[in-house]
């Protein structure tokens, strides 16, 4: 049986490699969520002489300690924004990114030009690879009081914008920034879907006179919706995380709109980065990761009592 499916055990391997040293091989340093950890040299008779393992394990228990700090009457305000800010960009970005996902990949598959379907799916693809630095250097030419559009509307004697002063346009930048990089890539998994539907169900379709919609309601949605279903309970598990590039590198550590940029994410970064113990931002993202496993668990279940065939396990 191994070697039967040596060749796919082989494509597996480096995603396994991956998995196991940035997956797996972390997981000891959870137990810093309920340490005081405290960075020692080991003597020179010890097993260990890894300053970070042997600190590891000689810093002292705390218990939940590490938690209340995020309880604590000062800092519930700023961690509550941090949630709220979390969970709404991820249920806007789930539901957006899904419906313009879905609708990418049924018009490349509609398309009869297979040359040109390729060519525009490639150019939807580019961004994905494209490195948030980039774009927040494009964010900053063009919203910057010294930026482009303020040099374009000044003369017309508008108001200038004040990108990285107001608020108010940060959920669509960051809506659109995520639409850009992200939908060509998520539709990928659901082009290669559609393109194993047998095309035999739309040909009988079209005798029986139904038209694009009708073919898409009956025959190519009711394909994808394990998919979809699939890959929805997967991100929210992920609904407490954020894309840390994103939200880290566009407001460009604009602290006038903080309360509507920063996620969970930064916040442990920011954590990481004060004189802080480790142990805060440690418990932070353990947190993180439990409720995510939490939500995948209930969201699993409850997809499993109404649509069994469709649960993830």
């Amino acid at each position: 049986m191994v070697y039967s499916n040596l060749s796919y055990l082989t494509m597996v391997l480096p995603g396994a490699i991956w998995l196991f040293l940035f997956s797996y091989l972390p997981m000891p340093g959870i137990i810093m969520a309920f340490k005081t950890y405290r960075l020692v040299k080991p003597p020179a008779d010890a097993f260990i002489q890894n300053k970070f393992v042997y600190s590891l394990l000689k810093s002292p228990w705390v218990g939940l300690n590490n938690f209340r700090y995020l309880t604590l009457p000062t800092n519930v305000d700023a961690t509550l924004t941090y949630i709220r800010n979390t969970v709404l960009y991820n249920l806007l970005f789930m539901v957006v990114g899904l419906a313009l996902s879905v609708a990418l990949a049924v018009m490349i598959f509609e398309m009869t030009n297979r040359f040109l379907a390729k060519l525009y799916h490639s150019v939807f693809f580019l961004p994905f690879f494209i490195s948030w630095i980039v774009v927040a250097y494009v964010v900053y030419a063009l919203g910057s009081s010294e930026g482009i559009i303020n040099s374009i509307i000044e003369p017309l004697g508008m108001a200038s914008i004040e990108v990285y002063k107001e608020k108010a346009f940060w959920p669509f930048i960051f809506l659109i920034a995520n639409i850009w990089k992200y939908t060509g890539n998520g539709s990928i998994v659901y082009l290669a879907t559609i393109t194993g539907i047998d095309r035999e169900l739309y040909e009988a379709a079209a005798i029986d006179g139904a038209g694009k919609w009708k073919q898409f309601t009956n025959i190519t949605l009711p394909h994808l919706i394990p998919v979809i279903v699939l890959l929805q309970i997967l991100a929210v598990g992920r609904i407490f995380g954020s894309d840390f590039d994103m939200f880290y590198t566009l407001p460009n550590g604009a602290a006038l709109v903080r309360d509507v940029t920063q996620t969970l994410d930064v916040f442990v970064y920011s954590m990481l980065r004060s004189n802080q113990p480790l142990g805060y931002p440690a418990a932070a993202a353990f947190l993180q990761s439990i409720v995510g496993f939490i939500l995948i668990l209930v969201t699993n279940t409850i997809v499993r009592k109404t649509r069994p065939e469709m649960a993830l396990f």
